[in-house]
């Protein structure tokens, strides 16, 4: 009975904050198209993903999440199009959001280029009320809120990036701004800054930085990362670590399974009041890039 009271209690609670939520992967350097739909990839047309996170093992009702994403370069236009499609269930509760992006690449230079990309989005929100256990068969308080809900949203993302350089700010959620229908899903402002070394060293550096804002609520992230090559060719391993605000730190692994397949999984620990209830969270992704080739995006100049 007791877990059951702090399941529905856990519930409750993420509905009087769920304005104030924001979900994302922990290896976000590797993808910043997970951030902003203005992310181009750098030297290859296509590139598909797959990521899976378990937050906060032991924790009840802790969020679980998954994440899909699929994208391709249109050279002759200078454009990128994709999906994105999160699920993301906490407790009895359920999102969905289904994104189809375009972000257009605009060379400045031969050294730099500016994305401009958009995201429209369809958004759900739903409950499993057969799965709940109330101390009532029939408790007001509890089902009062549980109404399923779905409605469109858009994303704004602007990028510079270079072949080590980073820098970006989206919009996510705009229209949450005006309409506080699905209120589950919160405008969000994000700005970041990724760096990486592409040498022929046996390790290069690289590191990240993000902001993000949602609701009152502000929240930082950097990361530092090591990338062995194993040979000379692309293969290569990958160690890293990361601190985001508040009160949380982990650690990031990865390898080149091929020249196309790249593998990774992280692991972080809040250390604050949710430490004590919870071993930590695991996440997984999986990237497919499709050989690299003379169309490259970096080759367009």
């Amino acid at each position: 009975m007791k877990k059951n009271l702090t399941i529905i209690a856990f519930i409750l609670t993420s509905l009087g904050l769920s304005a104030q939520s924001n979900i994302r992967i922990n290896n976000w350097t590797e993808s910043t198209y997970y951030l902003s739909p203005a992310s181009v990839t750098d030297n290859c047309m296509a590139e598909f993903s797959m990521s899976g996170r378990k937050q906060w093992l032991n924790f009840p009702g802790a969020p679980t999440t998954f994440f899909a994403t699929a994208t391709t370069y249109v050279k002759k236009y200078k454009s990128q199009v994709g999906v994105k499609v999160t699920q993301d269930k906490a407790g009895y509760t359920s999102t969905t959001d289904i994104d189809l992006t375009y972000a257009y690449a605009m060379w400045l230079n031969k050294d730099w280029r500016l994305h401009m990309g958009i995201a429209a989005s369809f958004q759900s929100l739903s409950y499993d009320v057969t799965k709940m256990v109330l101390p009532t068969a029939y408790d007001p308080t509890a089902f009062s809120k549980l109404i399923n809900e779905s409605n469109f949203n858009s994303d704004l993302g602007v990028e510079l990036a270079s072949e080590r350089w980073r820098f970006g700010a989206a919009s996510q959620n705009l229209l949450s701004l005006f309409n506080n229908v699905n209120n589950q899903f919160s405008s969000t402002n994000l700005i970041y800054g990724t760096y990486r070394q592409n040498t022929k060293n046996f390790i290069n550096m690289g590191a990240g930085i993000l902001g993000v804002q949602y609701g009152n609520l502000y929240q930082m992230e950097v990361n530092v990362m090591s990338y062995f090559n194993a040979s000379k060719e692309t293969n290569r391993f990958q160690l890293g670590a990361f601190y985001r605000t508040r009160k949380e730190i982990g650690a990031l692994v990865g390898i080149d399974l091929s020249n196309t397949l790249h593998l990774s999984y992280s692991y972080d620990y809040n250390i604050g009041g949710i430490g004590r209830s919870s071993v930590g969270t695991n996440e997984i992704m999986i990237i497919y890039r499709p050989r690299r080739n003379s169309g490259c995006v970096m080759c367009d100049y």
